[in-house]
């Protein structure tokens, strides 16, 4: 009998319209590179002194499913992964923060021992972005749901789209003074070696007295913070943290034919070190958190083109 192999498994998923419940028909394929989806049951321990020191009672208790979903990114592949992540739809190709959770069926499937675990209630607690030359655009989606099954009966999946990851090569970044009224005017860095950001919904389950499966999750604030890093040029960047400017700053992505452009309308950066760690060039590393901007009413706007 064969142990499974990394190469023969798949992720896909589906919608759900109601919180933990399957939708009948096929998934869709996810493209990823690792995941480390899981269920996870609480102890619950007997609380009893025995005169011969040794414990009677240990019991499963509450469950939970979650787990890292790491992926190069790509058009169209991974849109309701970001739009859980956002609490919001896409509209005309643009996506920004919401308020409405999503959920999703995730189905592991191994294929060389025909086994599949099936992951229900799913939302993408945290999503981080990073985007650095040489190296395609990668995300993390931390996912966070209400339980698993496992069985040889998959669930028919429909393929990804076949799309190419997007790079850093075929986009562009740009930065300048946060306006009010929508009178921000961006201009392009040649500078920049890399940004990195996560947004933070920090849902968790909510369990009551009578289940071990949590009836909902509960989540919090969109909380976004990032890095950026750049080479050590003139004192712009600096000044920035210096005098607590307000920011604005845009990273467009590609893949030689489809566009993502992650917008920060509003940001305040609140480091600016700037290191000797080498004899090469200095790098200023610098950390921001974006703000509510009342013209893109969000924090974060992504667009497709």
């Amino acid at each position: 009998m064969p142990f499974s192999q990394g190469s023969r498994s798949s992720l896909s998923y589906a919608v759900e319209s109601t919180f933990g419940t399957t939708p009948v028909g096929n998934f869709k394929n996810i493209p990823f590179t690792t995941h480390s989806l899981n269920l996870t049951k609480d102890r619950v321990v007997g609380n009893d002194i025995q005169s011969d020191r040794t414990p009677r009672v240990d019991r499963h208790g509450n469950r939970q499913v979650g787990g890292d979903l790491v992926t190069d990114l790509r058009n169209d592949d991974h849109d309701d992964l970001i739009a859980s992540a956002m609490l919001n739809d896409w509209v005309a190709g643009v996506l920004k923060v919401g308020t409405t959770p999503k959920f999703l069926s995730m189905q592991d499937y191994a294929a060389d021992i025909d086994q599949a675990r099936l992951f229900t209630g799913l939302s993408v607690s945290t999503m981080g972005v990073s985007i650095a030359p040489n190296q395609m655009v990668t995300g993390t989606f931390g996912l966070v749901g209400k339980d698993m099954t496992i069985s040889d009966a998959e669930i028919a999946e429909d393929p990804n789209t076949g799309a190419s990851p997007y790079d850093a090569y075929s986009g562009d970044l740009s930065i300048g003074d946060w306006v009010t009224a929508g009178g921000t005017v961006l201009t392009p860095s040649a500078i920049v070696t890399g940004l990195d950001f996560t947004v933070t919904n920090s849902f968790a389950p909510t369990f009551v007295v009578g289940s071990d499966t949590t009836p909902q999750l509960e989540y919090g604030m969109a909380e976004i913070e990032g890095t950026l890093t750049a080479y050590f040029e003139d004192l712009a960047l600096i000044d920035r943290f210096l005098n607590e400017t307000e920011t604005a700053l845009e990273a467009v992505v590609g893949d030689g034919t489809n566009t993502l452009s992650f917008l920060f309308p509003r940001l305040k950066i609140n480091s600016a070190d700037v290191g000797v760690d080498s004899p090469t060039s200095r790098i200023i590393n610098i950390s921001f958190v974006a703000l509510y901007d009342s013209t893109e009413e969000s924090n974060l706007v992504i667009t497709k083109a």
